[in-house]
């Protein structure tokens, strides 16, 4: 019991930290690649918090076009950090192909579960509050336009109710499903 006690709460802080970093850079990668407003003061807030690290790593891996490769770089060197410390606190060990592969398998969940809390977050909104301006709420019409888009073209709405925020859901639970149980399988 004595050494669970303390691992226990150790692996929540060590999840909760690594995981709000990971999902600031992440969250500024994204919004870098819809090209939202950068002068919103949400999007302001996560140059601040993730350019310490960003700026270095960025005079040595440059952008590919649109794609930050020092943000993806660093999204994945904390996730396997995270994932490496977790393990040696529990005793075990990871190999490095496996540190990576279940890395990435996180991080590809991270990013269907920040699509799929933003559409839900703008639906709901939708419903309580239709046409007010907020800075939060224009960056999660630029972060679910693209996906949201495509849905809406496939099915347009009827009589006056989008069901492309239900599409898209459906679609983003089944990538879930499809994608990432055979990429945990892989790294065992």
């Amino acid at each position: 019991m004595g050494s669970t006690y303390i691992t226990t709460p150790v692996e929540f802080l060590i999840n909760t930290l690594f995981g709000l970093y990971i999902l600031a850079v992440m969250l500024r990668f994204l919004l870098a690649l819809v090209r939202a407003d950068f002068y919103n003061p949400v999007s302001q807030f996560l140059v601040k918090v993730t350019n310490p690290p960003l700026k270095p790593l960025r005079r040595v891996l440059p952008s590919i076009g649109k794609l930050d490769t020092s943000a993806l770089l660093l999204m994945l060197a904390l996730q396997m950090a995270s994932l490496a410390i977790i393990a040696l606190l529990r005793g075990a060990q990871l190999s490095p192909g496996a540190l990576v592969i279940i890395s990435l398998a996180e991080l590809i969940g991270l990013f269907l579960n920040v699509l799929l809390f933003a559409i839900l977050i703008q639906v709901v909104i939708s419903w309580v509050n239709p046409g007010t301006y907020n800075p939060a709420v224009a960056l999660l019409y630029s972060l679910t336009e693209p996906v949201l888009g495509p849905c809406r073209r496939l099915l347009p709405p009827m009589a006056g109710i989008d069901l492309s925020p239900l599409v898209a859901l459906i679609a983003i639970q089944l990538v879930k499903m499809l994608l990432l149980p055979p990429l945990y399988a892989l790294a065992t």
